[in-house]
């Protein structure tokens, strides 16, 4: 017996003993040394790219909108950035300070105001987002990792976990930012003056749908219906997934120029010349997207906005409704107050305008009929409810176009496509 139990001692002493030289090894180092050389890294990487980093970010409220960034991080701790947010943005270099810090993970912080900060800005004027919360979007990101080769690193935001990652930039990407090359020329397509686009890419012709607010794109025909966040490119227009078709897979679009004389699109798809014109009337009808635009009001018992009023032969808010007092949009209440009658007019001090009967063709054409009216209409806004009524109850009627998958809707004339409103839910 006593020689079992010194055994025994002699073996568990034997196995601490082992336990203790392997844990020694494993933590030679202490926890903030370990996360300092993480950190080391993280800025060896950001700061060695010779050429910067191209960056796409996707903040929550819309996870498939990308945002493009470029970032030139120094050893100084400030980074000098671009972005196609707008215009601006894209041709004029913003410069923040930034850190890497551990705040119980790795992270990477952009802590003065700068062009990622408008994704995030809780005044919702400057975004188009949500007053307090913006895009919900973040400007503190968590280093999820890197590539073995360095050349990609993820990112997720700390407060609101949008997605983000960067990638090395070549020296061309890098000087055609500080060349102030980008082509912009793709968003001109909300000048054509009639609204259906249409894209030839000489192996197949597609309707394509093109929103500036949630940069998304929809390509669709007969055999195809595709949809994909898009961002600007020195050439052109790049999707964040590939459109496949007619046995190739479609990347974007380079060479994009816009004709406003010709009212035409010229560009490449693979080195192809393609182009996109317009219409009046769509390849294919979406005969349901007016039962979606209506019912998604009505099951939210809320309502439609239009901050741009109707466009008319290329020209917003042709009636212009800004001119009334106090004005903030034009809305539509469908089915008001459980009134059996839509509800839609100016929004200023008041909410006040015609009640209209809506009706759907089985064609998926969406027309209007008057009824009276809601509210008190002011003197001065008499000619702007006027134009309202005569608009909505054209003859032939709208189609209705959902234009991205954040309850947007476009309402075109169906008469000649030269006139419409663009919806957003409230």
């Amino acid at each position: 017996m006593r020689t079992n139990l010194r055994l025994y001692i002699f073996l568990t002493a034997l196995l601490f003993a082992a336990c203790k030289k392997e844990d020694d090894n494993v933590f030679k180092q202490s926890p903030d040394e370990r996360i300092n050389q993480v950190l080391n890294t993280y800025s060896t990487a950001l700061t060695g790219a010779e050429y910067g980093w191209k960056a796409l970010v996707y903040p929550s409220a819309f996870s498939t909108v990308p945002f493009s960034f470029y970032f030139k991080f120094d050893t100084a701790n400030r980074v000098k950035m671009y972005s196609d947010w707008d215009s601006s943005t894209l041709i004029n270099a913003r410069e923040s300070s930034y850190r890497l810090k551990a705040l119980q993970q790795p992270c990477l912080l952009f802590d003065t105001y700068s062009y990622i900060h408008i994704l995030c800005d809780p005044d919702a004027s400057i975004n188009n987002g949500y007053y307090g919360g913006g895009l919900l979007s973040d400007f503190e990101f968590i280093l999820d990792g890197m590539s073995s080769d360095g050349d990609t690193i993820k990112l997720t935001g700390r407060q609101h976990a949008t997605r983000a990652v960067l990638v090395k930039a070549t020296s061309k990407e890098a000087q055609d930012y500080y060349d102030r090359k980008r082509n912009w020329d793709f968003l001109y397509s909300s000048r054509f003056l009639t609204y259906f686009k249409k894209l030839h890419t000489g192996k197949g012709d597609y309707d394509i749908y093109i929103n500036e607010s949630f940069k998304s794109v929809k390509i669709v025909n007969a055999n195809v219906k595709f949809s994909a966040g898009y961002y600007l490119t020195p050439n052109g227009v790049a999707f964040d997934k590939a459109f496949t078709d007619a046995g190739e897979s479609i990347y974007g679009f380079d060479n994009v120029v816009w004709s406003e004389d010709s009212q035409l699109m010229t560009l490449q798809v693979n080195g192809r010349a393609a182009t996109i014109t317009s219409d009046k009337k769509p390849y294919i009808v979406d005969s349901t997207a007016g039962t979606r635009w209506y019912n998604t009001a009505v099951n939210a018992a809320n309502y439609y906005i239009a901050p741009n009023g109707i466009h008319v032969d290329g020209q917003d808010d042709y009636y212009n409704f800004s001119s009334v007092p106090g004005f903030s949009y034009l809305f539509f209440f469908p089915n008001y107050g459980k009134s059996g009658y839509e509800f839609t007019g100016i929004m200023e001090n008041s909410y006040y305008g015609p009640a209209l009967k809506r009706k759907m063709s089985a064609g998926g054409i969406t027309t209007f009929t008057y009824g009276g009216t809601f509210g008190n209409i002011p003197d001065y806004a008499t000619t702007p409810i006027t134009d309202i009524v005569t608009k909505f109850t054209e003859s032939t009627g709208f189609y209705i176009v959902q234009t991205s998958d954040y309850n947007t809707y476009d309402m075109v004339n169906v008469k000649d496509a030269r006139s419409w409103i663009s919806w957003q839910l409230y």
